[in-house]
């Protein structure tokens, strides 16, 4: 199963390790995590003002789509494969 996170990227949810609202960021693990991440060059932004950080196991998205909204599909497609 997929989840369609922005633009016309849709990730496998097997990937999905977690998904943080971009306003929790003022901490300073997660700055330095997100700052890591982009010299490693697993960042992609995708269109919009990002308004999520979503977490694979190989990339870390900013994503427009807020985090429930995010969180609302996953759950409707794991209640669809029960």
């Amino acid at each position: 199963m997929f989840l369609h996170i922005g633009g016309d990227v849709m990730i496998p949810l097997r990937d999905l390790i977690g998904v943080i609202d971009v306003s929790g960021f003022d901490s300073p693990v997660n700055g330095e995590f997100l700052k890591t991440a982009e010299e490693e060059g697993f960042v992609v932004q995708l269109t919009g003002k990002p308004a999520s950080l979503v977490i694979c196991t190989k990339q870390v998205y900013l994503s427009p789509i807020s985090t429930q909204t995010l969180s609302k599909r996953a759950r409707r497609i794991f209640e669809q494969t029960e």
